[in-house]
C-alpha cells in the first residue's frame, strides 16, 4: 500500500482535479489550509491537462506559513518567461490543428 502511494505522488498529476487534491493534501502536511483551493471552473474541464488551479485567497498569516514552507524546499527555477510563452503557442497552435 506504501508503495503504490509513493508511486502516484511520483508520477504527475492526470488530472487537474488529482492535481488540487494532492496539493491540497501536501499543503496539510505542513499545516497550510487554502479554503478557496480548486480548479478554476473557467479553465474548461477538470480532465483538461491544462486546466487552471484557482489557489485562492488567504490571509497575511498563511502567506507567511506558505511562503516559510515553501523556502524550506528547493525547487528547480522556472524557466525564462519567452520559453513558457513558446510552450502556450505551440500548445496553441497544436489545439487548433486539432479541432479542424
Amino acid at each position: 500500500m506504501e508503495t503504490a502511494k509513493k508511486d502516484m505522488d511520483e508520477r504527475p498529476a492526470r488530472t487537474a482535479g488529482e492535481a488540487v487534491e494532492r496539493l491540497r493534501a501536501a499543503l496539510c502536511g505542513v499545516g497550510i489550509v487554502l479554503p478557496s483551493l480548486r480548479v478554476d471552473p473557467l479553465s474548461v474541464s477538470d480532465e483538461d491537462p491544462y486546466a487552471l488551479v484557482d489557489l485562492g485567497r488567504c490571509n497575511l498569516t498563511v502567506a507567511s506559513r506558505l511562503a516559510a514552507a515553501l523556502n524550506r524546499v528547493p525547487v528547480e527555477p522556472a524557466p525564462p518567461e519567452e520559453v513558457l510563452r513558446e510552450r502556450v503557442r505551440r500548445l496553441n497552435r497544436e489545439s487548433v490543428r486539432g479541432v479542424t
